[in-house]
């Protein structure tokens, strides 16, 4: 079996949850805040892309080519990697939405965009933990 290297991955979910974590020990007006704040988001959108680039080493011995997991979009990563039960399903939904809802903000890095995504931390966090799981359960 292959081994998927999650150092990386795991380095920026603690960092999300120290960011996370301070955030709600200061005031809004601070400049803290916004630094918290810009972490949050930042970590939060490459734990998204290093989930996704990460499950596709895995689906790899799933498919009949490389490039044909290299082809899939991050929307049916997901869903091919709940279909061969490396993750659940309501995990899968979850991605789902975490995905929608930076594609749906994009546009907007400003507050609207953090505050949606700050929303959303403390079940991506945990989501982010089961999937370094999922894939260290593939090195195995």
């Amino acid at each position: 079996m292959t081994d998927f290297e999650t150092t990386y991955l795991e380095r920026c979910v603690s960092t999300l949850e120290k960011a996370y974590s301070l955030l709600g020990t200061v005031r809004p007006e601070d400049i803290e805040y916004d630094m918290y704040r810009s972490a949050c988001v930042k970590e939060f959108e490459i734990i998204l892309e290093q989930c996704g680039k990460l499950l596709k080493k895995v689906l790899k011995p799933y498919f009949a080519s490389s490039k044909a997991v290299d082809m899939l979009i991050f929307k049916d990563v997901f869903r091919h990697a709940a279909l061969h039960s490396i993750i659940n399903t309501e995990s899968c939904e979850r991605w789902m939405q975490y995905r929608d809802n930076r594609n749906s903000t994009a546009h907007d890095y400003g507050v609207g965009f953090a505050q949606d995504t700050l929303i959303l931390l403390p079940q991506f966090i945990v989501d982010a933990k089961y999937i370094i799981l999922a894939i260290n359960n593939q090195n195995q």
